[in-house]
């Protein structure tokens, strides 16, 4: 138990973060929406109205079953407070941002997805604080740190709008009215996006690599099952509402990979010193790009396959 309390103490006093950095954070987050916006457009907000089960269905099971599972499941595993309160932020935090571009690699439906990150980016300057604190507080586990804590839900609030909600908008309106700029740049924004977070998350768990260690092996399990119990609510939320194919992919997708560059933003701005709860949203951004795109092309590979097998089982030779 000494020895638990001393890694703890250790990891909250080391990971931390200058203002510089953090306003750094925060510009990448950021920009990355604001790369992924370009492509957004007023009709895809519509298409909601229009085509509303698949983006109901997988807000459902991103705001409500998969916080209230991850706050069950924390609590009947008795997992350490500082772990169980970082995934329990990870998991109220909206769809990543490249979910779209992992749903579209794994011949799922795009649109479905797009409309998705839209609708959750903005649902979560309401849904990311109130879903943290009242999973947070719900379990007995976790509730006396997440007092200690106290996040300012104003303050999370703002971050949420200025990292999030106003780049989105910035984004919608550039590619709007500079459609072809916007066509050139996106992919572009894509990648730059990807290499520039993860290069980010690199440095700062470079400086402080050898307490991530310390509690690495249970935080990367817990992250690693964690993920795949996110992909499993979206997959089979999806199949219970009778979605097509293509829709249940692009469900699965945006409830499996989770804005983790948010919470890390939420963290490192209010309570730098919660070192294990950062530790579980620095494994999540880089895990759930290596789960998503594999997923993803375990998809692509059968659509090929058994589009191979149609194309043979109807040629004359065959």
């Amino acid at each position: 138990m000494d020895n638990t309390l001393s890694v703890s103490e250790t990891v909250a006093s080391n990971f931390q973060m200058s203002p510089t950095a953090l306003l750094a954070l925060n510009a990448v987050l950021a920009f990355m929406m604001f790369g992924v916006s370009l492509g957004l457009r007023p009709a895809d907000f519509a298409a909601v109205l229009r085509r509303p089960l698949a983006p109901a269905t997988g807000l459902m099971a991103q705001f409500l079953l998969l916080p209230a599972l991850t706050c069950l499941v924390t609590w009947w595993l008795a997992i350490e407070p500082g772990l169980a309160l970082g995934m329990i932020l990870v998991s109220c935090c909206p769809g990543g941002t490249f979910s779209n571009v992992m749903t579209w690699i794994g011949r799922g439906s795009v649109a479905t997805s797009v409309s998705m990150t839209a609708v959750s980016s903005l649902a979560a300057v309401v849904m990311t604080p109130l879903n943290f604190a009242l999973y947070g507080g719900l379990n007995p586990h976790t509730r006396q740190m997440l007092q200690d804590i106290a996040l300012p839900a104003d303050n999370m609030i703002l971050l949420v709008v200025l990292v999030l909600a106003l780049p989105m908008l910035a984004g919608m309106t550039v590619g709007g009215r500079f459609p072809q700029f916007a066509e050139r740049s996106e992919r572009y924004f894509r990648s730059a996006s990807l290499l520039v977070f993860l290069l980010f998350v690199v440095v700062s768990f470079s400086k402080h690599w050898q307490t991530a260690v310390q509690i690495a092996g249970s935080v990367l399990l817990l992250v690693v099952a964690h993920n795949a119990l996110a992909f499993l609510i979206g997959n089979i939320s999806g199949r219970l509402m009778g979605l097509p194919l293509a829709d249940r992919r692009a469900v699965t997708m945006e409830v499996g990979i989770q804005n983790s560059g948010l919470a890390l933003a939420i963290l490192f701005t209010f309570y730098p010193s919660a070192g294990e709860m950062l530790v579980v949203a620095g494994f999540w951004g880089v895990w759930h790009l290596v789960s998503g795109l594999s997923l993803a092309g375990i998809w692509n590979f059968h659509n090929r396959k058994w589009g191979l097998r149609r194309e043979l089982q109807q040629s004359p030779q065959a």
